[in-house]
């Protein structure tokens, strides 16, 4: 139980860095979603931009993160590991990026994003590619605390200049030349994407002294086994992107160029809402990886593996169904215009789909620590597959409904394979019995709740205080020794 306590209290931690400053930038929602600051298209555009930030940033990483971990923890010299990865992802982030400005012309016709705002996101894309290994080797070292700290400060600084540019420079511009000198009429856009680049350029400056720390001695044999370990981790992350943005992409392509910036704004939008969940699963995920690694040569790991899942599981059903119940009293507070709201109907999928991804990320314990990541990639490609090919199909028929259904496909199935998978390489024994009970209830309550009884609230919050109580009287044993721990 002491192993359960240390995970918990830096999933706390970690959570805390990725709660505390997704929770600021959720501000920047109901910031786009103002009709005085952009238009419906306008934000369609955006996420359509940051659609590609995700692809862009898995190419730039190419699994050395993984890798980091799993030889931090294999290796004698934990500080060889650290300077041959980073090394790494210094060199090839410089090189990528000058063969991307290079050849910026080309990429900003085939990806149609305007040169104006590619020049920004390639330098964003390197300042962030920079901060990898240096967080990483934060996480590694068990130093939550500063990680957190820069975290917070990042999105404090990325919002702050977003609330600042969007909405104040103009106003102050009309009555001080200082000011009017950086003001520029309709560069809302850009104005978002400087912001990042300033958020991320003080980071970097912050953890400029783990680069003085490392000895920068590369060793070619390690970074050998490093990238055979890697690759597959990057055609699972390539794989992931395409899960997780192409629908804005595909959205893009295949509906009406008239409405298709529409659509995609009204879409992410009403996304958003599934920011609850993905926090959850991001903090947990950031807490456990780390975990998994360093527990895996003790005494029965598979024990606590197990029962970590059923934790998480117990948690985001909770999350699951309490967000769908208040789906409708958030939304106002999130996203500032009805013209929005259209959307709605995919909040219920994306939050379930956000926890089958959840609990695939628990569940690929066993290839990442048999080192079997090649798996994770089989795994990820045929989601991706089955993204691009439902989206194919579905867009043309019913729109941003489509993409909702194929993302929730994508990712019940690729949970359902890793299970299906480790029961034959590494056996963990999951309470199934438990975890489906919880899954049944929640998923049924959500469903009948929002498409046949939606603001129904007192039936809605019943729900949610039988299911609530449910977790708590099967998990109370549990619940008493982490409480006296």
């Amino acid at each position: 139980m002491s192993g359960f306590k240390s995970l918990f209290k830096q999933t706390f931690i970690y959570g805390l860095a990725t709660v505390l400053p997704r929770m600021l930038s959720f501000i920047l929602v109901p910031l786009y979603t103002d009709p005085s600051v952009l238009s419906v298209e306008e934000y369609g555009r955006v996420s359509f931009i940051f659609a590609y930030f995700v692809l862009f940033n898995v190419v730039l990483a190419y699994g050395m993160e993984t890798a980091f971990f799993r030889f931090f923890n294999k290796e004698a010299s934990q500080e060889k590991v650290t300077s041959t990865s980073a090394i790494s992802l210094v060199l090839s982030s410089f090189a990528l990026l000058a063969i991307a400005f290079l050849f910026r012309d080309q990429i900003s016709t085939l990806i149609n994003i305007d040169l104006k705002y590619l020049n920004l996101v390639f330098i964003i894309l390197l300042l962030d590619a920079l901060v990898i290994i240096p967080f990483a080797w934060l996480r590694a070292t068990a130093r939550p605390m500063r990680y957190a700290i820069i975290k917070i400060f990042n999105v404090a600084v990325n919002l702050g200049l977003n609330i600042f540019l969007l909405l104040y420079l103009k106003d102050l511009a009309q009555g001080s030349s200082f000011f009017s000198s950086f003001y520029i009429q309709d560069y809302q856009i850009n104005y978002i994407f400087i912001s990042n680049l300033i958020a991320s350029g003080l980071t970097l400056a912050l953890l400029l002294p783990f680069y003085a720390r490392i000895t920068f001695k590369f060793d070619t044999d390690l970074w050998k086994k490093m990238m055979k370990y890697a690759m597959p981790v990057l055609i699972a992350g390539i794989a992931y992107s395409v899960n997780e943005t192409f629908d804005r992409i595909l959205l893009e392509s295949l509906l009406p160029p008239e409405v298709a910036d529409e659509n995609i704004g009204m879409y992410s939008a009403c996304y958003k809402l599934a920011l609850f969940m993905t926090l959850f699963a991001t903090a947990f995920r950031l807490g456990i990886e780390p975990y998994f690694f360093s527990h895996s040569n003790t005494n029965n790991p598979q024990k606590n593996y197990a029962k970590i899942l059923e934790y998480f599981v117990a948690l985001g059903s909770v999350i699951l169904l309490t967000v769908v119940v208040f789906a409708d009293v958030l939304k106002p507070f999130i996203i500032r215009s009805e013209a929005y709201y259209e959307a709605m109907w995919i909040v219920p999928f994306i939050l379930l789909a956000n926890l089958c991804l959840g609990i695939y990320h628990n569940l690929s314990v066993w290839y990442k620590i048999t080192d079997r990541t090649k798996f994770g990639a089989y795994i990820s490609i045929l989601g991706a597959v089955i993204t691009l090919v439902l989206n194919y199909v579905l867009i043309p028929i019913i729109g941003f409904k489509g993409s909702a259904i194929a993302t929730l496909s994508a990712y019940s199935i690729m949970m359902l394979l890793s299970f299906y998978f480790g029961k034959q390489y590494y056996p963990v024994p999951y309470n199934l019995k438990k975890i489906g009970l919880y899954l049944t209830i929640s998923i049924s309550f959500s469903f009948l709740f929002f498409y046949r009884y939606r603001e129904q609230y007192i039936l809605g919050i019943t729900m949610i205080i039988v299911f609530l109580g449910l977790v708590i009287l099967l998990e109370k044993k549990e619940l008493k020794q982490l409480l006296k721990r």
